[in-house]
């Protein structure tokens, strides 16, 4: 017991509850009854870090240069790389001394940009379903997110025309993602130039988290928000190691973009954090200069993932997208079901996590996410145990 009431402050009290809090007692319970699980619920790639990269670490690890403090911006080698990688991919300029920023994962500099630009009451358009960093960020902020709600009807795109113009005019950040997390949708560069142009209009800075782009299928590669004429004028794109190498354990990505917006993190970052271990650095930077075959690889693997899931619940008659990009399957939930009710079944008579897609926001009622982390044996089986079960 404390010696006196503690109190959480508003902003924790205000924060919704744990998504995965529910899913995880009724995984407990299953397991206690002897239910073998198949985990379809997180997106935490299940391969191995690239040897290459493993062995780079190594190296720098043994280097006592990399055992004191690194800098707040990180090695000017590490956002050098980065900004090949860019040029090679997305054939995007970027000046390595003032358009990246190291931080330490993605979610880091998500979760802090509004510190740096939202005053109290200010607002953040966020879409949902969507990463809850994106609120919830906000929120610490003493920002008010606004919803720009992903339907099917627009592609899972947000639906710029439906923001009403005194919200924008409020706004002074928007959270774009894509490829999505959790529908799978991917933006084009028509959409993302039309967003340059809103931003220009009402004067918002662009946050977009790019973490998937590079696992994609059928050679259909995703665009960068920084591709858009524009763009590097009105906002900055997030991107990580994590999905790309399968290093989410590594805490390892960037920021890119407009140099003011990135000078303003920075100065958050500066302030809040030590930055990220130099050893980490030297490995990003082995794998942002892998040959294609590593990340060709790890596409190949996942595709065929996708491509033994997707038909399977298609012919179960469970209405899902075949994804273009992401490692998630974005489900319909059967008629007479709600996401939460459906999640519970196929944990309590199936032994399958899911996420439900409300979870995500509340227009992610009516889906449940599922992932491709798992072997295809497995997805297989997944497929035939829905099928023994029904709904």
């Amino acid at each position: 017991m404390s010696a006196f009431p503690i109190t959480y402050a508003e902003r924790i009290r205000t924060l919704p509850p744990y998504l995965f809090a529910a899913i995880d007692d009724m995984k407990r319970k299953a397991i206690e009854r002897g239910m073998d699980i198949i985990n379809l619920g997180v997106g935490d790639p299940d391969l191995p870090t690239p040897t290459p990269i493993i062995e780079a670490l190594q190296r720098a690890a043994m280097d006592p240069r990399h055992h004191q403090y690194p800098s707040y911006d990180g090695l000017l080698s590490f956002r050098t790389a980065v900004a090949q990688w860019y040029g090679r991919r997305f054939g995007v300029d970027l000046d390595p001394a003032t358009e990246v920023l190291t931080l330490i994962g993605s979610k880091e500099g998500i979760g802090h940009v509004p510190l740096a630009f939202l005053d109290p009451g200010d607002v953040a358009l966020v879409p949902s379903p969507g990463y809850p960093v994106y609120p919830v960020g906000t929120s610490f902020a003493g920002g008010t997110p606004y919803v720009m709600p992903l339907r099917k009807e627009h592609g899972f795109l947000p639906d710029l025309s439906a923001i009403p113009s005194d919200v924008a005019r409020r706004a002074k950040l928007m959270f774009l993602n894509s490829p999505n997390n959790p529908t799978a949708a991917v933006a084009s560069k028509e959409f993302f130039e039309q967003v340059v142009e809103f931003a220009r209009t009402y004067e918002i800075i662009i946050c977009h988290d790019a973490a998937y782009s590079e696992i994609y299928y059928d050679g259909h590669r995703p665009p960068s928000f920084l591709e858009a004429a524009g763009a590097k004028d009105v906002g900055i794109e997030f991107h990580s190691l994590s999905k790309t190498f399968n290093m989410t354990g590594w805490r390892i990505g960037f920021a890119v973009g407009n140099r003011e917006v990135i000078a303003g993190l920075g100065k958050v970052k500066t302030n809040i954090d030590s930055g990220v271990f130099q050893a980490i650095q030297e490995a990003g930077i082995t794998a942002l200069e892998l040959d294609t075959q590593f990340t060709d690889r790890i596409r190949s693997i996942y595709q065929e993932r996708r491509d033994v899931l997707i038909p399977g619940l298609q012919q179960l008659g469970l209405a899902v997208g075949k994804p273009a990009a992401t490692f998630y399957a974005w489900v319909e939930v059967p008629e007479g079901f709600t996401a939460a009710s459906f999640t519970a079944h196929l944990i309590e008579h199936a032994g399958i996590v899911t996420t439900p897609g409300n979870g995500f926001g509340e227009p992610g009622e009516g889906y449940i996410r599922m992932t491709l982390t798992t072997s295809k044996d497995r997805l297989a089986e997944a497929v035939e145990r829905i099928r023994k079960v029904g709904w």
